[in-house]
């Protein structure tokens, strides 16, 4: 299964908010969910971002791709900067051993 991390709308017309979730990359958006990572509101004011950090890492370190949106989110959140140095001590242990 190629997992993707992407955003799944949600919300009514004309106030959409959007679920972070886990999918099959291979089907369409609004499929059944593999995980549930958290939400992002854009119309609140500040937009809200609830994101569990633990659970997107552990994906992304299993080889879930994240979407544009998804990676914007995600950067935001700090997620992506313990994915790159968690990459970076998998290679450097590599290196080493």
């Amino acid at each position: 299964m190629a997992a993707k991390i992407r955003l799944k709308k949600v919300g009514r017309k004309g106030q959409p908010s959007y679920r972070i979730v886990v999918l099959d990359g291979l089907k369409p958006r609004d499929t059944k969910v593999v995980a549930d990572l958290g939400y992002y509101d854009p119309k609140a004011d500040p937009a809200r971002v609830e994101i569990d950090n633990e659970a997107a890492l552990k994906w992304l370190l299993n080889g879930a791709k994240p979407t544009k949106a998804a990676r914007d989110l995600l950067s935001k959140a700090g997620v992506m900067a313990a994915w790159d140095a968690a990459k970076r001590e998998r290679i450097k242990a590599r290196a080493e051993g």
